[in-house]
């Protein structure tokens, strides 16, 4: 393989189109596209066939790259989730690394999404072309085995990510949970009721959460986050950071008693903000001045009021 003047690399590319059958052939000119591919100064062989990835198709390939010493192979047919592996297998039979190899789909990106006969030979043509100029930059690569680590990072302890990591536990992997809440559940801890079948939610999870608990192969981090992930598939390193809970969790049995002596203070999630000294029956509200009500009103531009609610009195005056 020599460089050419714009340095790019320069190659002996044999092109495949298929008719596969008529689904592609009936939509796309694929015996213009062939005669028009021959002139082109990287392509060394073009050719058209009713089925390429029958028997006599590959070997149609192999012959081709062993006699006129292809150094790149483009195949123009259906879906490489099909049958990329075959025209790989092929081309590695021909001698070839099976990674100098492209495939285009013309049949679900052209054949199959147009009635217009011209346009989807355009489109066929266009994605060719860039598969031509592409596979000349492939470089030739080894397959290898590599250990890879059967532990599994869940991250996220809802529903979803309890019910992940009690199948994969199961399978027989080993399964860290890691919860950035001081509790597992998610948002489905805090519904009542589920759709469509308004099933208990409570009843749902919460025998999963005990399962997820006690499993031998699940080990959960809760009021954790994930700080820094390094590696690739099958072998990362993540590192968590799990957050002070100020209580050894070996020893609790969630009695409550800590609660008593704790000197935080518990604020309701939903407050409400009343303005004004208002009186109910069964008792005065305790108000305290807003910071400017010494000034002489509230701050331009501001809605006003003199008070916020701050507890109730145990008797009305």
């Amino acid at each position: 393989m020599s460089v050419q003047g714009n340095g790019s690399p320069k190659c002996r590319v044999g092109v495949y189109l298929c008719h596969c059958g008529t689904n592609i052939s009936k939509m796309v000119d694929v015996v213009q596209i062939a005669k028009q591919l021959g002139g082109h100064p990287d392509v060394a062989v073009a050719r058209e066939y009713k089925f390429m990835c029958s028997e006599p198709g590959q070997e149609l390939i192999i012959r081709d790259i062993r006699e006129n010493q292809l150094d790149r192979v483009v195949v123009a047919a259906c879906s490489p989730l099909m049958h990329e592996p075959t025209f790989r297998a092929a081309v590695e039979r021909g001698g070839m690394n099976r990674y100098l190899f492209e495939m285009v789909n013309i049949r679900e990106q052209c054949s199959w999404v147009t009635t217009d006969y011209d346009a989807a030979t355009r489109k066929a043509r266009a994605l060719i072309n860039g598969a031509v100029a592409r596979v000349k930059f492939h470089k030739p690569l080894e397959m290898r085995r590599i250990a890879v680590t059967k532990r599994v990072m869940i991250v996220g302890a809802g529903i979803a990510g309890i019910e992940s990591a009690l199948q994969m536990a199961d399978a027989g992997f080993e399964v860290v949970l890691v919860e950035r809440e001081e509790s597992i559940g998610g948002h489905m801890a805090r519904f009542d009721k589920t759709f469509p079948t308004l099933d208990c939610a409570a009843c749902i999870l919460t025998p999963k959460m005990v399962s997820v608990s006690k499993h031998p192969n699940i080990r959960l981090l809760s009021f954790s986050e994930v700080e820094n992930v390094e590696g690739y598939v099958g072998n990362f390193k993540i590192k968590v950071r799990k957050r002070a809970r100020f209580v050894d969790t070996e020893k609790c049995n969630s009695c409550g008693s800590c609660y008593e002596v704790c000197p935080s203070q518990p604020f309701p999630l939903d407050r409400k903000l009343i303005i004004g000294n208002k009186v109910f029956k069964e008792g005065r509200l305790i108000t305290q001045p807003l910071p400017w009500a010494a000034n002489g009103g509230p701050p331009e531009g501001h809605a006003g009021g003199d008070a916020v609610v701050l507890q109730r009195e145990a008797s009305a005056p």
